[in-house]
């Protein structure tokens, strides 16, 4: 698992999102790894629901 895993219940916003999908690309021309390809493709889904409103901060 990821070092910057994210703690059970903790709800990132959408610019954190945002953030950390943009820092997964060094460079525009450089291709992401197969791990990163996952790592993007969790947050874009965490994104989706968090635009949906999908999840509910914890109380």
């Amino acid at each position: 698992m990821s070092p910057d895993a994210v703690t059970p219940g903790r709800v990132r916003s959408a610019a954190e999102l945002n953030a950390r999908i943009r820092a997964l690309w060094s460079h525009p021309q450089v291709p992401l790894t197969a791990e990163q390809r996952e790592e993007y493709a969790r947050l874009c889904e965490e994104l989706r629901a968090v635009e949906r409103g999908d999840v509910a901060e914890a109380a």
